[in-house]
């Protein structure tokens, strides 16, 4: 039995955990995403939005083009523009892999003075086409003053077949499976959980390609690459879009030796997927992550009630998000 103390400890955290979550920056941000697509609603041209790609029906080859862009942060490219151009590549690739999709070729758009940002941003950028065997095929490049800020962005197309993984497919009942590379450690002093530099380039490849084959199987439904916002931030995208709700629980959460929650639940993986899968493939969408050495587990369910709450020791809080 525990103590009337120790459980009145676990209650206190967790509603310290919940208040850190829900008004975390980029957790509210995401959170609101929803905003930054509305003025797109009119002229989408039936296209959903809110996905991690636009995908767009190909009338000719049948399935779906797929058509996604990421603008890098100015703080981040300043602060490490070697790992900014790098990701510019990898988050755009992860978002084609949400989808069940295959990358085709990436285009950058830069803004940059002459000098060892441009040349590191750029180095950061082919090392990792290179990695992960994708073409980089062109983009837009501006000259700027010296001085002004360097800003970066890029642009992916991809393909998808007939099954698309979505935003917008969970269902109350579905199994909240997360799947991840914990083969990994944080980049300096930022959030950002880092599985990719460090890994073979065949093996990169091979991860990406988990996803296309859950789509192909049509073990899942629903799936959302985790972003800037970390865990509960891409989760409430994932329940805004899909109008259902989730309950976390922290006790299955795969979570790094020495890493609090605060910190965790909030981090950018380089690899890392939130999936919504239905009870009777749990089982076979976490054998294909295992075999490739990913970890792969549920950590909770999706509901019919609107929001997000963490369990946690028994103890439940619901997230004003």
């Amino acid at each position: 039995m525990v103590c009337a103390e120790s459980e009145n400890s676990v209650a206190n955290s967790l509603r310290e955990l919940a208040r850190f979550l829900e008004t975390h920056p980029a957790v509210v941000e995401k959170a609101c995403i929803q905003n930054a697509y509305q003025p797109a609603l009119g002229v989408s041209g039936g296209v959903k939005l809110g996905d991690d790609c636009a995908a767009i029906p190909d009338p000719v080859g049948g399935g779906y083009l797929l058509f996604a862009a990421e603008g890098m942060l100015e703080s981040f490219v300043s602060d490490d523009p070697w790992f900014a151009g790098y990701s510019a590549v990898m988050v755009n690739l992860s978002d084609i892999a949400a989808m069940g999709g295959r990358p085709i070729a990436i285009t950058n758009t830069l803004w940059s003075h002459e000098g060892s940002v441009r040349e590191e941003v750029w180095q950061g950028m082919r090392c990792a086409s290179e990695a992960y065997g994708v073409p980089i095929v062109g983009g837009h490049s501006t000259q700027i003053a010296n001085g002004a800020s360097t800003h970066l962005g890029a642009s992916v197309l991809g393909r998808a077949g007939d099954h698309l993984l979505t935003s917008f497919d969970a269902k109350p009942g579905d199994k909240l499976l997360i799947a991840i590379d914990m083969n990994g450690a944080y980049r300096k002093d930022k959030p950002f959980w880092n599985a990719s530099t460090t890994t073979d380039p065949e093996r990169l490849r091979t991860n990406l390609e988990l996803l296309a084959q859950l789509a192909e199987r049509k073990l899942c439904q629903a799936a959302k690459d985790i972003s800037n916002g970390g865990i509960i931030g891409t989760l409430a995208m994932l329940c805004n879009c899909s109008e259902v709700g989730a309950v976390v629980d922290l006790n299955k959460m795969p979570c790094p030796e020495d890493t609090d929650w605060e910190k965790w639940l909030v981090s950018f993986p380089s690899y890392g997927y939130l999936l919504a899968v239905a009870e009777d493939s749990v089982g076979s969408v976490v054998e294909l992550f295992e075999e490739n050495c990913i970890t792969a587990q549920v950590c909770g369910e999706f509901i019919s009630e609107a929001g997000i709450s963490v369990l946690l020791d028994g103890r439940i809080e619901k997230l004003d998000v």
